[in-house]
């Protein structure tokens, strides 16, 4: 059994690890200004470390998703940000990420009470990218150029990159930092103005970063943020005729719907980065000890809640036994409890409705004939804790196997050749990420150029680079986010045309 921090216990504002902060801003942000929602709606948000309400949030509908697409459509067609030099924007932009470092440590406690995430990486890792990402988007905001083009008629013919307009962002509850910048800086960059639905469970740090956006400068309008539930606050930005992009990440039945509400009403165009079901192959020649602590980093990091976790793990047959034994022993060791406590590995699930989901997943692992190694329990009597899991004898039409489970629970198989690993790694409607372990490089090589996912990470895992594109194949979505891909998908081609008289050159 893993070891349980004895943080898990220890929950309040007088708690021995982080005073909690005061919640500020529960408020939707329309048009620059906090407001209550039309209809006075609120929904509860709640500490996973408690299961206890930490405090309600205004919730939009439709009637106050139009009124924001009217804010930001107005803030478009008339406003200023769009005809900013693009130097001007990035200024803002650049202030917007100073003013977030100096608050990193109220946002990390937001995320961390909000979503059970590890306040100790929220601060080192997930608030500093998203300053990287705005200062990153603020660079390429003064560099955003078309072409003259060499005609063969007498034209003098060009293009413009021009921005696409009104963007809806719909971002999930597993990063809820990371995915508001990812989707907000190349869109505002491109000097679109936007709606911003954070997910229900996770509206705290979206609502503070509208704040600060207001204190840096972005002007009313451009940056409203609409909490709200993806059946009505969601289904109304995908539908809404005046909104010109939708930018979603989440699960693939809910691309699905946004899709379809696209099309549906003004064929906008869509990017959806939706569910993964990675696999990692870990060849004979691999380093074991290595190996292991990068599958079990791969399946427990951010408690599982990962589309791009190594859910999938194939262990060449020759290592196979010595790796299911370490890495067994390695996940009792696995420390779960409260995120606020620095020794802890492992916090509770965003929420109750996933917290039973991943548990009645275990159970069907169970029912399908796999092989349960360790875990597959609550953790504690409180809060959303789960053990750190992993099945073995797993095959390919499991559902365990197959479907996407977002939660602390590894399934281990084994392969015999290389041909054997790429078809098993393969054998999924998901291809978001994959991994290898090896040391010889033509299999690096061959594996890497034979795995249908939009990432393929040798020896490492979430070796992610603003500057490199991030996306899905086939039922993972399509579009990519983060490096130059992303700011293009928020600009639009337009060519020029004037005749040319007379001229001695085309």
């Amino acid at each position: 059994m893993a070891n349980l921090s004895n943080g898990n216990d220890d929950s309040n504002n007088n708690g021995s690890f982080l005073k909690i902060p005061k919640i500020k801003f529960t408020k939707l942000f329309i048009n620059g200004e906090f407001v209550d929602s039309v209809s006075g709606k609120r929904f509860e948000t709640v500490d996973p470390r408690t299961e206890e309400v930490i405090t309600e949030i205004a919730e939009a509908t439709k009637e106050d998703i139009d009124i924001a697409v009217k804010a930001a459509r107005q803030a478009f067609d008339s406003g200023p940000w769009p005809r900013m030099p693009g130097a001007e924007r990035a200024k803002i932009m650049l202030k917007w990420a100073e003013l977030i470092e100096e608050n990193i440590e109220e946002i990390a406690a937001l995320d961390t009470i909000d979503g059970g995430k590890l306040y100790s990486w929220c601060k080192a890792v997930d608030v500093p990218e998203a300053s990287n990402l705005l200062r990153y988007y603020a660079g390429a905001a003064d560099k955003i150029h078309g072409e003259v083009f060499k005609t063969s008629r007498n034209l003098h013919l060009y293009s413009l990159m021009e921005p696409v307009g009104v963007v809806g962002h719909i971002i999930p509850w597993n990063f809820p930092t990371v995915m508001f910048f990812t989707k907000a800086s190349p869109a505002l960059a491109a000097g679109c103005t936007m709606l911003l639905k954070p997910a229900e469970d996770t509206p705290l740090s979206a609502l503070f970063y509208a704040h600060l956006a207001k204190l840096a400068g972005i002007p009313d309008g451009v940056l409203n943020v609409v909490p709200g539930f993806g059946s009505t606050a969601g289904a109304a930005i995908a539908s809404h005729m005046d909104v010109d992009a939708v930018s979603f990440t989440g699960s693939t039945e809910t691309g699905r719907k946004v899709m379809m509400a696209a099309t549906m009403s003004n064929l906008k165009p869509v990017s959806l980065e939706l569910g993964g079901k990675s696999p990692v192959l870990i060849f004979d020649d691999a380093d074991v000890d290595k190996a292991v602590d990068l599958a079990l980093f791969g399946i427990l990091h951010n408690k599982g809640e990962i589309c791009v976790a190594f859910s999938r793990v194939y262990v060449q047959e020759r290592i196979y036994d010595e790796f299911e034994k370490k890495v067994v022993e390695k996940a009792k060791t696995w420390v779960v409890g409260d995120p606020f406590d620095p020794k802890v590995q492992q916090g509770p699930q965003t929420s109750k409705a996933q917290f039973e989901k991943i548990l009645s997943y275990i159970e069907l692992g169970k029912k399908e004939g796999a092989t349960l190694l360790t875990g597959g329990k609550r953790f504690g009597n409180k809060g959303y804790y789960i053990e750190p899991t992993i099945f073995s004898n797993v095959k390919e039409d499991m559902l365990i196997s197959q479907d996407e489970i977002f939660g602390p629970v590894m399934v281990l198989s084994k392969f015999k050749s290389i041909g054997e690993g790429i078809e098993k790694a393969n054998s999924s409607k998901y291809g978001l990420a994959s991994g290898i372990v090896t040391k010889n490089m033509d299999i690096a090589n061959t594996v890497s150029r034979s795995i249908r996912a939009g990432i393929v990470w040798i020896n490492c895992f979430f070796a992610f680079d603003v500057d490199c594109p991030f996306g899905g194949y086939k039922m993972s979505g399509f579009g990519r986010d983060y490096g130059l891909e992303a700011l293009h998908k928020y600009l639009q081609v337009k060519s020029v045309a004037t005749p040319i008289y007379n001229s001695p050159w085309l």
